[in-house]
């Protein structure tokens, strides 16, 4: 079984909010101030991918980044991982793709390798949250997709995959290959990689594509939404101490104060 994870690299969503800055340029999130780390959803992405090849005899994983050079640092993690393959696919003109263009390249990068028998997204991507590009990537392959799966097993021909639903969760089988986009659970807790594979990371080759080497239509790559002004709202914030000598007096200046402003 060939098993493709698709993984993104984003700001580290970490970062303290009064450190978070949009440059007013690209529409992008500042990176100046924050590591760049790898999408949480991809990792459990990742994790799930890694778990199911241990299972199966003869089982692959190839983890593939859409990005610039800076994004083979979510590769080597991937390798670390255990990954047996690593892909990178760029061109200096995809800065601006949206989700649907994102799908597209990804499928034909994926169709390149020969297909997938199972391919594996984050739900979302914690800087976009479009949610997209799983069920895009499934409609250009022409294959099944399911998502919110937070559980994969296989059994021959049939990927079994518990998933989310609004009161628990529901189990589905599809037939193999299908899209899965991933979501957190107890069961894909990202591993720390071990010293050993995380040195044997650093000297993997990674390989990497670009648009000659896939059947790219140029103008399926062409954003069809134009992302006009990304902001942070400014945020008027207001603070009053107040004053008592001990606990009923505060509470009484509070309770007034609140019935002032109509709180209560």
């Amino acid at each position: 079984m060939h098993i493709v994870v698709c993984l993104k690299q984003v700001l580290d969503p970490e970062l303290p909010p009064r450190y978070f800055k949009i440059d007013p340029e690209t529409n992008r999130p500042d990176d100046g101030v924050a590591d760049m780390v790898m999408d949480s959803y991809a990792e459990n992405a990742l994790e799930t991918a890694i778990q199911l090849r241990d299972k199966i005899g003869g089982a692959t994983v190839t983890a593939l980044c859409l990005g610039d050079e800076d994004s083979e640092d979510v590769l080597r993690r991937a390798l670390s991982f255990t990954a047996d393959r690593a892909v990178r696919v760029w061109e200096d003109e995809w800065e601006n793709l949206d989700g649907q263009a994102v799908g597209h390249i990804l499928a034909r990068t994926i169709q390149s390798f020969g297909g997938a028998d199972l391919v594996l997204t984050g739900y979302q991507a914690s800087d976009i949250e479009e949610g997209l590009v799983g069920p895009v990537l499934a409609e250009e392959l022409g294959i099944p997709c399911v998502t919110l799966a937070s559980e994969l097993a296989v059994e021959g021909s049939i990927l079994k995959a518990t998933c989310e639903a609004e009161n628990g969760y529901q189990v589905i089988d599809v037939p193999s290959p299908a899209v899965f986009t991933i979501v957190s659970s107890e069961k894909n807790v990202p591993r720390l990689p071990k010293v050993k594979d995380i040195r044997l990371s650093r000297s993997k080759p990674i390989e990497e594509l670009e648009a000659d080497d896939l059947e790219i239509d140029a103008e399926r790559c062409q954003p069809a939404v134009a992302l006009r002004k990304v902001y942070v709202p400014d945020r008027e914030v207001a603070c009053e101490f107040l004053v008592g000598e001990d606990g009923p007096e505060l509470a009484s200046g509070l309770a007034g104060k609140l019935m002032e402003l109509k709180v209560l």
